[in-house]
């Protein structure tokens, strides 16, 4: 079982979503918590070391850290804008 966090910022974009993509959002957030990483694809570039989970057409950008089994939800937005 993973601890998930959500950073203030992530959590003030999440709240401008509407309802529907927010549960979408947060049924993703509990797969992050039982450690169900299957789908999520590493970023390269200036982002390397970070991970992407899709909900629909957005995107969950999160730092996972193996040693204390804790995830930081970094940035949640649409993925026109995520990157």
């Amino acid at each position: 079982m993973y601890k998930v966090i959500v950073s203030e910022d992530a959590f003030k974009e999440l709240s401008k979503f509407d309802k529907k993509n927010q549960k979408r959002i947060f049924q993703k957030l509990k797969l992050l918590e039982t450690g169900q990483f299957s789908g999520d694809k590493p970023l390269k570039g200036k982002h390397k070391g970070k991970y992407r989970k899709r909900a629909g057409s957005f995107r969950i950008i999160y730092l996972r850290e193996n040693n204390i089994l804790l995830i930081t939800v970094i940035r949640i937005a649409h993925r026109k804008e995520v990157y």
